[in-house]
């Protein structure tokens, strides 16, 4: 074992929520089991951080500590008469009896790691009045003689008592203390959680400050690229157009193919976001995903959906069938006027109409074209920002399947639509779900910076 690998063991009660803690922390949703039952984690488990490649700290889980009282009395007693040991060499005489493998089996695991680590961290149901058993477990732990930072778990909770286990930590010479809540974790709480392990580890603390450093730039590259999906969403859907003949059973087929294509695509953003935050499909609750069924809650493009979204439903869009489509009549969204090019088919010019495109000159021989609707983009944002902040927010130790509820994001809901969109809606062959597809470099571009846009924009309520 490298010497100057960092071993932490995260230590504590039980069902305080060190599991969790370190699902949140590895970002692994799978790491350990995590239950309501007490004594959930029956042996030590490990997990390793890297930096630039290298192993920089190991975080060990251990089982929770049940029987304290018991064995603080039981400690004293080990004393050889004339002899008083220091705490470390007590608790090694501990671990050579019959008991570390009986009565106190679980408690030796926790002890045997903390004399084999740099530190730990306590770890604290903030809902939990604080009792004797607690300060018996505190005992026995800084007999270790390692450094112990307490971390206040489910600080959100309603009832929690962190001002009274502060308190109580003070007492007992503990001034450092962390407050990590493992289901909504505080932006910061990283940082805070390494500045503080680095005044305890005075000789690890270089590089306990580049693990957080690199830590936080990797949370701003996540966000980063989870806005870069989003804007190739919004592109995607802006540019995409559905040719039509004009005749209401074609136009209903070709509607109902441009709104597939567009649950489809937001489905795969979805999907990638929760990947990207190395969250499960489940972590997301079934109600809010676009393709489960046909209840208004479900469908992208339901008018009712769009209006608990507070977005202004066009007459367009509340047509039913034709809900978040555009119709094409005949030249929205180029840049040909209407009267030029009923002149161009009035002279006959149709070899002159080809050059401008089979757009143009599909719309002259009665070809429609369908395209999605501006309160159907603004949806897709809304939506999919709101799912961005939420996972930045979310522990890896939640449980609760996330819920989006309405944002507060009036710019999105009723301000202008950024020129990002306005120019793709001209550009069909900048969407990837049509034919023709082109990345070009001005596409890029424009997807850059409509992230740029989305991610700066005022965000949604918590």
């Amino acid at each position: 074992m490298r010497d100057d690998l960092i071993k932490i063991a995260l230590v504590g009660h039980t069902n305080t929520g060190k599991t969790s803690l370190l699902r949140t922390l590895t970002r692994d949703t799978g790491f350990g089991e995590v239950a309501d039952s007490p004594g959930t984690t029956r042996h030590v488990e490990g997990a390793r951080l890297r930096l630039e490649g290298r192993a920089v700290l190991e975080w060990f889980d251990t089982p929770g500590m049940e029987d304290s009282i018991s064995l603080l009395e039981y400690l004293e007693r080990l004393d050889r008469p004339g002899e008083r040991l220091d705490g470390p060499a007590r608790i090694r005489r501990f671990l050579d009896t019959p008991e570390a493998h009986g009565r106190y089996e679980q408690e030796a695991r926790v002890l045997a790691k903390m004399l084999d680590c740099d530190a730990a961290l306590y770890v604290i149901d903030a809902r939990d009045p604080v009792l004797g058993k607690h300060r018996d477990e505190l005992a026995i732990l800084a007999a270790c003689g390692r450094p112990l930072l307490p971390v206040l778990n489910f600080v959100n909770a309603p009832a929690h008592r962190a001002d009274e286990w502060r308190g109580a930590m003070a007492r007992l010479g503990l001034h450092a203390v962390v407050e990590f809540d493992t289901v909504a974790p505080p932006l910061d709480g990283e940082q805070q959680l390494y500045a503080k392990l680095g005044v305890l580890l005075d000789r690890h603390a270089t590089a306990l400050a580049q693990l957080s450093d690199s830590l936080a730039a990797q949370r701003r590259a996540r966000r980063g690229a989870a806005y870069d999906m989003l804007a190739d969403l919004l592109v995607d859907a802006a540019a995409l157009h559905v040719s039509s003949a004009s005749d209401e059973s074609a136009l209903l087929a070709a509607s109902n193919r441009l709104r597939e294509q567009v649950r489809q695509r937001e489905q795969a953003c979805v999907d990638a976001l929760l990947a990207l935050y190395n969250f499960r499909r489940s972590d997301f609750a079934d109600d809010a995903l676009p393709l489960q069924g046909e209840r208004w809650g479900m469908d992208l493009f339901h008018p009712q959906a769009l209006k608990d979204m507070g977005v202004q439903v066009g007459m367009g869009a509340a047509a039913g069938a034709m809900a978040g489509a555009a119709v094409d009549l005949f030249s929205a969204g180029l840049s040909l006027g209407t009267g030029m090019l009923i002149g161009a088919a009035a002279g006959g010019l149709w070899q002159g109409v080809e050059k401008l495109g089979k757009r143009v000159a599909g719309k002259l021989r009665g070809w429609r074209e369908i395209s999605v609707d501006d309160a159907v983009l603004r949806l897709l944002a809304l939506r999919q920002r709101q799912l961005i902040e939420a996972l930045e927010r979310r522990g890896h130790a939640a449980r609760e399947p996330l819920k989006l509820d309405r944002p507060d994001d009036e710019a999105w809901r009723k301000g202008p639509l950024p020129e990002a969109l306005k120019e793709a809606r001209s550009r069909p062959e900048w969407s990837a779900l049509g034919d023709g597809y082109e990345d070009s470099d001005r596409r890029k571009r424009v997807v850059g910076a409509l992230a740029k846009t989305l991610a700066e924009a005022p965000l949604p309520a918590a």
